[in-house]
């Protein structure tokens, strides 16, 4: 957990990624240094909500 918690940029794009795929408003993005990465993972998220990959047909496209 605690290589989590010191990886914060890639943390925060897969918080975007899963916010995008929800559907969320990109208002939720925090300000700060994560900011640009949280934006690269909600419209990564945000188009593969589109192309329908939410839900059980998204799980491989989860950002590990």
């Amino acid at each position: 957990m605690r290589r989590q918690k010191r990886d914060m940029v890639r943390r925060a794009f897969q918080k975007g990624y899963f916010a995008g795929v929800q559907g969320k408003s990109k208002d939720l993005c925090p300000s700060g240094n994560t900011h640009f990465e949280w934006m690269n993972g909600w419209r990564e998220g945000r188009s593969d909500h589109w192309d329908g990959y939410s839900g059980v047909a998204g799980v491989h496209k989860i950002p590990l």
